[in-house]
């Protein structure tokens, strides 16, 4: 009788395990999607403004931007835009214009802007970070761009 209860405790206790369950592959997940990006169309000078849109993400194309409001403009037979991108903090702004930066070819630092202009191989840019944005104007010379950025800027706050 022991032998018989030893032999069914035996196998009771065999049948007590399980292999172990095949690891799940964990399944790719989507790419998060991009902060929603305030409309700053309002903040745009209104001088020669055609048409303003929000842009979801890579303003004026470029990978290493986030989204923004850029602003078309023609003044003086002349076409440009304006753009602001609105970020977290002071900080992440004076990051994102050295990200800026490195885009342009000879950059020239604008000191009592705090911004740089230069070529982006395709057209001229003048950028600056105010506050918690970077703003600039696109398509216009230095001294062309210059006074408009100043104005652009005096609508950040």
């Amino acid at each position: 009788m022991k032998r018989y209860l030893l032999l069914l405790v035996a196998a009771a206790l065999a049948g007590c395990g399980s292999a172990p369950e095949p690891e799940k592959k964990a399944e790719a997940l989507p790419p998060p999607a991009p902060a929603a990006v305030k409309d700053h169309s309002a903040a745009m000078p209104p001088e020669g403004l055609k048409g303003s849109e929000v842009i979801p993400n890579h303003i004026l194309g470029r990978q290493e931007m986030p989204g923004g409001t850029l602003g078309s403009y023609e003044a003086k037979g002349r076409k440009y835009q304006q753009f602001i991108i609105d970020v977290d903090d002071n900080q992440k702004a004076a990051f994102l214009l050295l990200d800026f930066k490195k885009t342009l070819k000879d950059p020239d630092y604008i000191d009592y802007m705090g911004g740089y202009f230069g070529n982006d191989g395709t057209q001229d840019v003048y950028v600056f970070a105010k506050l918690h944005y970077l703003a600039g104007v696109v398509g216009l010379s230095k001294t062309e761009a210059d006074p408009i950025a100043r104005v652009l800027a005096s609508h950040l706050h």
